[in-house]
């Protein structure tokens, strides 16, 4: 709103949105709701939050406005110099300018966000997520400099996962520019048009154990460290529509396994006659005679 800057400017926008986040912990493998879990800036502990980035709109907006109220807004994002045009978010932001007439500062800006007496909330992939190939979507390689500055000015470093996705035709857009090699990022211009067709949808936000600084050793470089802390922190985007409408079960998977070998190892797990009739379809499944009708129907491996 007009005169909010801030969390507030930024809980505006999320009600604006009609944005809701469902904000839990994973600390270890249990899964807690809310971040009671999570450690203060007690004693002058600040850390690095590193997320995926899905959408390019509401999640930046909403991480950070959940580490704003987490931290008392001790954070600061590291943005493109662009952002700073929001009057709202500029007093969170440091601006950053990778390729235009102030790249020159770039490594002076990193530094100042990082001897801040603050949060530093990053997206290391730079980009929003990309639809890959295999019709995964998942961000792109994570650039090193949380890492280095992390062990630099020994932070520890908190992985956050935020669930959701853009709509099909956003991720074509960047697969044919990918294609074609077009250097500019048209998929970026369709942002604004994502984030409406996002409104009014629930986002699980799931932060994780904070990693050490000095974890970070020589055992791998710093972009070995970065992929790593990536995989270390993300979850496989998992959804499927049914009669028109997409469930997501992104978060949980990893519950359900540990449910079911938990209900096995009490004596409560399923038996043969139960397990017979899934065994049945998937053994005439596998020795069914390949059809030559209706090819446009065939899974992609069988053409």
């Amino acid at each position: 709103g007009k005169g909010q800057v801030g969390v507030e400017w930024l809980d505006g926008c999320l009600k604006y949105l009609n944005c809701k986040t469902k904000v839990q912990t994973n600390i270890g493998g249990v899964i807690q709701e809310g971040l009671d879990a999570l450690p203060g800036n007690e004693g002058g502990r600040y850390f690095t939050i590193v997320s995926n980035h899905p959408l390019g709109g509401q999640d930046g907006i909403a991480l950070g406005s959940i580490v704003c109220h987490k931290f008392d807004s001790q954070m600061v994002y590291l943005v493109n110099d662009i952002l700073m045009n929001f009057k709202g978010l500029a007093p969170l932001c440091v601006p950053i300018n990778k390729t235009g007439r102030n790249s020159r500062n770039f490594p002076k800006m990193v530094e100042a966000a990082f001897q801040s007496p603050k949060n530093v909330v990053m997206f290391p992939a730079g980009l929003c997520s990309r639809k890959g190939e295999d019709d995964v979507i998942k961000d792109l390689e994570w650039k090193k400099t949380f890492i280095t500055k992390s062990i630099e000015y020994q932070r520890d470093v908190i992985p956050v996962y935020f669930s959701g996705h853009n709509s099909d035709r956003f991720y074509n857009i960047a697969r044919w520019c990918k294609r074609l090699h077009i250097k500019f990022n048209i998929a970026m211009l369709y942002l604004a048009d994502e984030m409406y067709k996002n409104q009014g949808k629930t986002f699980t936000v799931t932060f994780g154990e904070p990693i050490p600084w000095q974890t970070f050793d020589k055992s791998k470089t710093p972009t070995e460290w970065a992929q790593w802390v990536k995989e270390k922190g993300q979850s496989t985007y998992r959804s499927i529509k049914i009669e028109g409408e997409e469930l997501e079960f992104t978060n949980g998977f990893t519950d359900l396994h540990t449910l079911s070998y938990q209900h096995i190892l009490n004596g409560n797990g399923f038996g043969l006659e139960q397990a017979r009739p899934s065994i049945d379809v998937v053994y005439k499944i596998r020795t069914m005679d390949i059809s030559n009708e209706a090819k446009e129907c065939r899974h992609p491996f069988l053409k």
